[in-house]
């Protein structure tokens, strides 16, 4: 059948394809998904960095806590803080070492932040007891 034959007659062709106001309304809620898939995408990336450093930090107070029991050193009571770095991260690892009541024992905690920021956000923090050398 040829396009005249399904014409009525005496009218125009119809136009086809979509109005502006179509296209308009099809961009907007194109715009507004994507908005939200990056947003969700970006979230997922922040939770993976805060999760990477959880990690390190876990891995540098386990490091911190080796180190001592290895040294066999004499565990003297009060706190310190010294730099450490894991997996290129540098993190700020806060030693406390407190007495426990058997004075053949310390009570050791680490708690482990980036170096490099200032909100001082702690992401790992350990307790153990260690022998303590006479």
């Amino acid at each position: 059948m040829s396009p005249s034959v399904n014409r009525r007659a005496g009218q125009p062709p119809r136009p086809r394809g979509f109005t502006l106001l179509e296209v308009l309304v099809a961009l907007v809620i194109i715009g507004v998904a994507l908005a939200a898939a990056m947003r969700g995408a970006m979230t997922l990336i922040a939770t993976a960095e805060d999760t990477r450093y959880r990690l390190l930090a876990t891995l540098a107070a386990e490091n911190r806590l080796i180190e001592l029991r290895l040294a066999r050193q004499r565990l003297e009571v009060g706190q310190s803080t010294t730099d450490c770095a894991e997996g290129g991260t540098t993190f700020s690892c806060e030693q406390i070492i407190r007495s426990t009541p058997n004075p053949f024992f310390r009570r050791v905690e680490l708690r482990v932040s980036r170096a490099d920021q200032d909100s001082r956000r702690q992401y790992a923090e350990i307790m153990t007891v260690l022998p303590t050398t006479q």
